[in-house]
């Protein structure tokens, strides 16, 4: 008998940051990992490998001060310890962001007020900053989105207006650069991140940089419980946690460090390939940013116009997946931040609300017409995976892909 069903259909597989297809883990990794075993010293405050690192990223970066840490949420819960908000004290964050980056504003009895995002760039600017300031703002958070800097220029003038600290949310923007300068370096603090999916990886790990003597003494006292190691008299000076990267990580981070500069580097030369090969394609638009701007591409994200194409970045999506395997993210997260429960019902410590009890009624008004750019942002968006080891192949695919399912979709 002769079978009715259609072939199975094959699709070119794309490498994976979450597994080794996609990632430049190898004989580099494991020499060091081995070393750091074979010493039988596995924490950081009797090794080497993570003062190493600190020492050759703060390099790297230029920056005077670096300190590794056990991800880079800790990372950003360091240096909101460090700016030290009072309990109602707001900090200024952006709708477009992971919740590891919220979280810890939260933890440090501060008030998150979203700011509004730039639809285009997806991130916020001094403009949509500006209108969340109040006399009680202690600090700002600002997110390099995907690897896109913020006007950061902009930014900064307005913080110096106020005289309001800067801490730059720099997870997904290594090597990225504003007017010639690394992202990171340019606030008060820049936090970095070595999750999984990241530029370099250590399965999870952070980073923090600044080149403030204090808020670099107060954020290496917060990563180590307070304790004042090497201190005449040490003690806990004040209420922290143990956010420690084990020397395991280090030797990792270590070997990964001096690839992340040609990571970065094949990011852009492929996101310049597909950019060319799809820009003329109808109701699709490439990633978008400032000439003042390099971008270093943590994801490439397309703008997809719902007015030519069926179903917009979500229709894109499920047209990509399901005729050619390939797995995209619409929306990004889903949703905006402050339509998260912890926001929206204020779901924190007990029953108690706090900090939210503390907080201005306009600080906590998530009203959709205060956020135009969010939602048309967050509605048009669609994150393409993306990593370095992408071939000519690859970008042919996802090239021919998108054009087919905007042909099929148009």
């Amino acid at each position: 008998m002769v079978s009715t069903l259609e072939p199975k259909q094959t699709f070119l597989q794309l490498p994976s940051d979450q597994d080794a297809s996609g990632r430049t883990l190898g004989a580099d990794e494991i020499k060091l990992v081995t070393e750091a075993i074979a010493s039988g010293t596995l924490t950081s405050t009797k090794g080497n490998f993570v003062k190493a690192l600190e020492q050759d990223f703060a390099k790297l970066v230029g920056a005077k001060h670096a300190f590794a840490c056990a991800s880079g949420s800790a990372a950003v819960h360091c240096a909101i310890a460090a700016i030290n908000p009072e309990p109602g004290d707001e900090i200024i964050t952006t709708s477009v962001t992971d919740m590891g980056a919220l979280a810890p504003i939260l933890y440090q009895g501060a008030i998150p007020v979203f700011a509004d995002v730039n639809a285009k760039s997806w991130n916020v600017t001094a403009e949509t900053i500006e209108r969340c300031i109040s006399d009680r703002t202690k600090a700002i958070i600002v997110t390099h989105l995907f690897g896109n800097p913020c006007n950061m220029t902009k930014i900064m003038a307005l913080a110096e207006r106020h005289n309001i600290s800067v801490i730059e949310d720099t997870a997904q923007a290594f090597m990225a650069q504003h007017n010639g300068q690394y992202v990171g370096t340019i606030g008060t603090i820049g936090c970095f991140s070595l999750q999984q999916g990241k530029h370099i990886t250590t399965g999870e790990g952070g980073i923090v940089v600044t080149n403030d003597d204090a808020l670099a003494r107060h954020m290496w006292l917060f990563i180590n419980k307070a304790w004042g190691y090497g201190d005449p008299q040490p003690d806990h000076y004040f209420l922290s946690l143990n956010y420690r990267m084990t020397e395991l990580q280090g030797a990792v981070a270590c070997a990964q460090l001096p690839k992340l500069q040609g990571v970065v580097e094949k990011r852009r030369a492929l996101a310049a390939q597909l950019t060319e090969e799809i820009i003329r394609i109808p109701g699709i638009i490439p990633p978008w940013h400032s000439e003042k701007n390099t971008h270093s591409y943590w994801k490439y994200c397309l703008c997809v116009d719902g007015d030519r194409i069926q179903g917009g970045a979500v229709g894109l999506a499920n047209w990509l997946k399901g005729e050619r395997g390939i797995f995209s993210a619409p929306r990004y997260i889903q949703k905006p931040a402050f339509r998260c429960e912890v926001f929206r019902d204020q779901r924190t410590f007990g029953n108690s609300r706090f900090p939210f009890t503390l907080a201005r009624p306009e600080a906590v008004d998530y009203s959709p017409a205060k956020f135009p750019g969010t939602f048309a942002g967050l509605e048009h968006v669609l994150v393409l995976p993306w990593n370095e080891n992408y071939s000519q192949a690859h970008i042919d695919y996802i090239a021919g892909s998108i054009k087919d399912a905007v042909k099929a979709l148009s």
